[in-house]
């Protein structure tokens, strides 16, 4: 299997902006990034911080990058995946987006009670537990996937209390 090494930028193209700017956009071209990652990715692969800085700004400034679409793509793929609003808004928040934009991301998604129940079906079956001890067990399941109490309720009947487990 052959390896690849992380590219570097050469001393020369370190603070040359175009070559930040041409970097960024091939990365790009790869897949989104939220604006404070590329800015970091581009750090890492040798580009001087300021230059990445205002490339990355320029980026947003042209409708290249733009955070807020970021966001909302990021929610969708992971509440497909079946992750709940907690987990995402935590991993939205490492990647350095503004709290503002990832409430108006999660408030895009349209039910995440039903993302719940679909996700503990997926797993578990139709049938509602009877058990108080597998009650509990999908419950930790959801809640470790980043679901709400709300939701774990919802997805498990109405007469479970999640927050009595603990």
């Amino acid at each position: 299997m052959r390896r690849f090494r992380k590219a570097k930028a050469a001393p020369d193209k370190a603070a040359d902006p175009q070559a930040v700017r041409t970097a960024a956009v091939a990365l790009l071209a790869g897949r989104d990034f939220a604006s404070r990652e590329l800015q970091e990715k581009l750090v890492s692969q040798g580009y001087d911080r300021n230059i990445a800085a205002q490339a990355v700004a320029e980026l947003i400034e042209g409708g290249i990058l733009n955070d807020a679409r970021y966001a909302e793509h990021y929610v969708t793929y992971h509440a497909n995946r079946g992750q709940g609003p907690i987990r995402i808004a935590g991993d939205l928040k490492s990647l350095g987006l503004p709290a503002e934009l990832i409430e108006t991301a999660l408030a895009s998604q349209p039910n995440w009670a039903s993302v719940a129940r679909e996700v503990r079906i997926r797993k578990f079956g139709l049938p509602v537990p009877d058990t108080w001890a597998e009650k509990g067990r999908q419950a930790r399941f959801l809640q470790y996937r980043g679901f709400s109490s709300d939701h774990i309720r919802a997805a498990l009947g109405g007469n479970f209390d999640p927050d009595e487990l603990s």
